[in-house]
């Protein structure tokens, strides 16, 4: 037997056993029965190559994932004549299962729309519905790596599910899981009321299923990949950033500032005969120099502008406040209450906005009085103002420049809440407001 041989006769089927008989009834039924049975096959190779060709289809067209599952479950309930479709996710560390989406008779849900469907025990019941059955999925191992069938009436079925099955008319429900390279991905289940014309069960519609979760699965592993790919790439663009950015305090801001020092520390040392009003200011410039040369340094290595290692949020704010006050006669009040610490993250994104918005008040705003404030919100947040009686900003352009911008990018990127109140001839007042619950950016200005 050849190689070729051999490959074939894995695939063969073996020969019947029925062949050598010479009863015509028993040649009968093993004709009818292999006629059955290539019939079967026939179905199955059709319908299975009918799946690949929607599922290409369908990827055509719905190159979104969601909007793809959507199609694939509208498909799924259309074609197998059933009530309802859903798509069931483990999540990334393969903890729990959820409900991703669902299609009902003739409309797709969410999770967000199971629960809002329906008014007062209907919504309940459909959330407690969706709820034990990802956990029953999760928990039942015998459903990990084959599909299984369900009656409505299924001791294995939690009482909750059977209950609400019989509701809906669900007489059978198919649960298959999403399996690639051995990995399971989530389920996908089919309920259905029985067909009367199927007293076999209605075994076309396990075929059918089991062939749409192998493209199911095989569209959700690529979009995984594809978006992880993206990750990647987006995280690899960041860390690029973050060191040409390196380079550029490095060279030019860190650099400048030895200078800068340098040679104001010489001004100093022969200033010895000048009016005592400019050796303070000499003074001031020598150490406003230093500390931004140590803060450019830091930026070097950590990028982590303003605030330094272990330092609190409201001494940050002071430290900031005094060093501003030595660039000029305007006065500045500090009215700042001890703050929870809120993490590096949101700590370094807080301070750079306070630098900004004292900054700008400073330089821009011809102010007699500028004001910090900062307290705590319900202990776990905080709420961040910097106020000043100047000119405004002019309604025409009320967020124009880099500073305004890269205050709304900090506020966006810890979920904080920005207002810029301004008029003109009566102030302007920042207002940032940050808690854990993610507030959106908001930001107005009032004329």
């Amino acid at each position: 037997m050849t190689n070729n041989d051999r490959g074939c006769a894995e695939y063969w089927p073996p020969r019947p056993a029925e062949a050598d008989s010479h009863d015509p009834e028993v040649l009968r039924a093993a004709l009818i029965r292999e006629a059955t049975d290539r019939g079967r096959a026939e179905c199955i190779a059709k319908m299975q190559t009918d799946v690949v060709k929607l599922a290409i289809d369908l990827l055509v067209r719905e190159p979104d994932l969601a909007g793809f599952f959507g199609a694939l479950t509208k498909a799924m309930v259309e074609e197998a004549e059933c009530h309802t479709c859903a798509v069931w996710l483990l999540d990334d560390t393969v903890q729990r299962c959820d409900l991703w989406m669902a299609y009902v008779k003739d409309h797709l849900l969410t999770p967000a729309m199971v629960t809002a469907k329906g008014q007062g025990g209907e919504k309940e019941r459909s959330k407690l519905f969706c709820e034990r059955m990802a956990s029953h999925l999760f928990e039942y191992s015998d459903g990990w790596n084959r599909t299984v069938e369900y009656d409505a009436d299924d001791a294995r079925l939690p009482s909750t599910i059977r209950e609400f099955s019989r509701d809906k008319g669900w007489d059978v429900t198919v649960a298959t899981p999403l399996i690639l390279g051995g990995r399971n991905l989530g389920w996908m289940t089919v309920s259905s009321p029985r067909a009367p014309e199927c007293p076999e069960g209605g075994w076309w519609r396990v075929v059918l299923i089991e062939a749409v979760a192998r493209q199911a699965s095989l569209a959700l592993h690529h979009s995984r990949v594809v978006e992880q790919n993206r990750i990647e790439e987006r995280r690899k663009a960041i860390l690029e950033e973050r060191n040409r950015l390196a380079r550029d305090i490095h060279d030019n801001l860190a650099q400048g500032f030895a200078a800068i020092l340098m040679q104001l520390q010489g001004a100093r040392r022969e200033a010895i005969c000048l009016p005592q009003t400019i050796t303070a200011k000499l003074d001031a410039a020598v150490d406003l120099a230093r500390t931004h040369l140590i803060e450019a340094r830091r930026s070097v290595g950590t990028l982590r502008p303003n605030v330094g290692d272990g330092e609190e949020v409201a001494s940050a704010l002071k430290r900031i406040a005094g060093s501003v006050q030595r660039t000029t006669d305007v006065p500045i009040d500090v009215n700042v209450d001890e703050l929870p610490r809120f993490g590096d993250a949101i700590e370094r994104e807080l301070i750079g906005i306070a630098q900004e918005a004292l900054t700008n008040a400073v330089r821009h705003s011809r102010a007699r009085r500028i004001t910090v404030s900062a307290a705590s919100v319900r202990s776990i947040g905080v709420r961040l103002s910097i106020s000043d009686d100047g000119r405004g900003i002019v309604r025409e352009q009320p967020s124009a420049g880099f500073g305004m911008t890269s205050m709304q990018e900090r506020a966006e990127r810890i979920g904080a809440s920005l207002t810029i109140v301004t008029a003109p001839r009566s102030g302007t007042e920042v207002v940032l407001a940050w808690e854990p619950s993610n507030l959106p950016t908001q930001v107005y200005s009032a004329g």
